[in-house]
């Protein structure tokens, strides 16, 4: 059986118009993590990992700051709000359990220092880096 483009495969239609709108979306977070990311690395911090996935789910960046650890969300939308109000409380529980599992294989373990920033990116490129953004 032959599929065209617009064929429902998998229960879902596929359409050239949502392939394209995926593949910018992913080409859009892929350049707003590098930009956060070469951010944190002028500032002097060492990338330990990018897009490091555990058991829990992933998180974009994790930087070194001795022996601290900093995990960062990435998140880029038209501005900084809209960027900002796309991160929810289930995804926030995600990352914190991912970086839990995170700290479980450094030397400290879970006493190790850890910070939890969010770096927003608008649709013009400026970047905002909300430092300590998850802290209880």
């Amino acid at each position: 059986m032959r599929h065209w483009p617009d064929e429902h495969i998998c229960g879902a239609p596929v359409t050239a118009r949502r392939r394209s709108r995926g593949r910018m979306a992913h080409l859009g977070g892929a350049a707003a993590e590098d930009r956060v990311a070469m951010e944190y690395e002028r500032r002097g911090y060492a990338l330990a990992a990018r897009r490091w996935r555990g058991r829990s789910g992933e998180i974009d960046l994790i930087f070194r700051d001795g022996d601290a650890v900093i995990f960062v969300e990435v998140k880029a939308a038209r501005d900084f709000d809209a960027a900002l109000c796309s991160l929810g409380q289930r995804q926030i529980g995600r990352i914190c359990r991912a970086a839990e599992e995170f700290v479980g294989g450094e030397p400290g373990g879970s006493l190790t220092e850890m910070r939890f920033d969010i770096g927003l990116v608008d649709a013009r490129g400026d970047l905002r880096i909300l430092e300590n953004a998850l802290a209880a």
